[in-house]
């Protein structure tokens, strides 16, 4: 988090120098009573948006609350808002980002990116309740073997200790059992 916050005044920065570039380029364009218009219409309809994003994303996500996970309404909602509210702050950079975010196949892109950024900060076990059963790729196959990274207790941190791994068969009565079969694998979205 320290690393983005660092960001954040030159981003500010950088939204006002484009935003205050964008007021003149229209302003030379159409003149200056037509830009200020323009901009008080593009705030009231942010303004308008918002109050009817907020209400949709709201009741959406009840009946998805009831009906089981609300996460993938939860996140639309999000950038709908993000979207509105956007339009309501006055500027042109910041109203042409607004609307691209109301567009679907943008707003669907935001809403999957907004859904990875919350099961990053999420538990496994708050992602699952918001989001649902995530889907599993399996790969079957032998174990990787290497050193896991040890704690005083002498094992990963909230992993399983680790079981040798058999090496040839030493040659007589004696030969170990076969290692327990392990499924690896990843989550895939």
């Amino acid at each position: 988090m320290r690393r983005w916050s660092a960001w954040v005044p030159v981003l500010l920065l950088v939204l006002l120098v484009l935003e205050v570039a964008a007021l003149v380029a229209v302003a030379q364009l159409v003149g200056l009573s037509w830009t200020l218009l323009l901009l008080v219409a593009l705030s009231v309809l942010g303004g308008w948006l918002l109050r009817r994003e907020g209400v949709r994303a709201w009741r959406r996500f009840r009946t998805a609350a009831q009906s089981g996970p609300p996460g993938r309404h939860a996140t639309d909602g999000v950038v709908g808002l993000g979207g509105a509210l956007l339009l309501a702050v006055p500027g042109f950079v910041t109203g042409a980002v607004g609307l691209f975010l109301l567009l679907p196949p943008v707003r669907a892109l935001a809403r999957r990116g907004v859904q990875r950024l919350a099961e990053r900060r999420l538990s496994s076990a708050a992602a699952g309740d918001l989001f649902g059963p995530r889907r599993v790729k399996v790969r079957r196959g032998a174990p990787r073997s290497g050193p896991a990274p040890s704690t005083a207790g002498g094992t990963a941190a909230g992993s399983a200790p680790q079981l040798p791994v058999p090496g040839p068969a030493a040659p007589g009565p004696q030969s170990r059992p076969a290692p327990p079969s392990v499924v690896e694998g990843e989550v895939v979205d």
